[in-house]
């Protein structure tokens, strides 16, 4: 466990560990739960599809394509529950594919209307 106070700055960190130098990270989708075995129930989102979900929720730059950063601001589930766990998805692409995931970005999904 890590511990941290209310709205103190947290960063994170992910590397892909190959010997393929010609690969990229990028995060994806984060959720957190209060429950390590439930992401589904109770869940809060950081990031989505490549998207900011949280105000707080920042990537930081890395000098590594292998290596992925961000940070948010630490919180608590209505202070009911006495750990937050986070459950990130990442992707790894091809390094300088520019039509991979990877290099998308934020993608917004938007839902169509029945009558389109």
């Amino acid at each position: 466990p890590y511990y941290v106070d209310m709205n103190q700055n947290l960063f994170l960190q992910a590397s892909l560990h190959s010997s393929d130098q010609n690969l990229t990270l990028f995060v994806d989708t984060c959720v957190a739960s209060p429950n390590s075995s439930d992401f589904t129930t109770l869940v809060y989102e950081l990031t989505k599809s490549g998207c900011a979900s949280d105000p707080s929720y920042s990537p930081i730059p890395s000098p590594r394509s292998d290596v992925a950063r961000f940070g948010f601001n630490a919180f608590s589930f209505a202070n009911r529950f006495p750990s937050v766990f986070l459950r990130c998805e990442l992707l790894v692409c091809r390094r300088h594919d520019y039509s991979s995931r990877c290099y998308q970005g934020c993608v917004r999904r938007f839902k169509r209307d029945a009558d389109s």
